[in-house]
């Protein structure tokens, strides 16, 4: 008799590693999928525009602001270094665009100057923020 109870107690465990790994394995896969929100480390206040469109996969977010400072990936990049700060991202991720947020009173001067630089680097896909009415 006692030999019998002991068996039914051994078959009544359990294995929980299975399910473990399933779960672990579920975790891994949304971290991987998940989206990122990709901010420039700034805000700004973006001009109002009569037509504007929803750009897909900007993958640099570049800011401009008033007072002459460049921020990429929330780190302030001088000038002479945006083209180089956006060939090494835009190495990590070829088919995606960059999309310029210069504040309203930010010079245009510098804001085209931007722009050169990152159509230097390569960069096809080129949008300049606003806002839309």
């Amino acid at each position: 008799m006692r030999d019998h109870a002991q068996k039914d107690e051994d078959e009544a465990e359990i294995n929980m590693t299975p399910m473990l790994d399933i779960v672990f394995i579920m975790l891994i896969f949304f971290i991987v999928t998940a989206v990122f929100v990709k901010e420039a480390g700034i805000q700004v206040e973006k001009p109002d525009a009569e037509m504007a469109r929803i750009q897909k996969q900007v993958s640099i977010l570049i800011a401009v602001r008033p007072n002459d400072e460049i921020w990429i990936n929330r780190q302030k990049v001088e000038l002479n270094a945006v083209r180089t700060s956006v060939e090494k991202l835009h190495a990590e991720n070829p088919k995606g665009s960059v999309a310029i947020q210069a504040d309203e009173r930010s010079k245009a001067g510098l804001v085209l100057k931007v722009y050169d630089a990152v159509r230097d680097a390569g960069v096809e896909r080129i949008a300049i923020a606003a806002e839309v009415n």
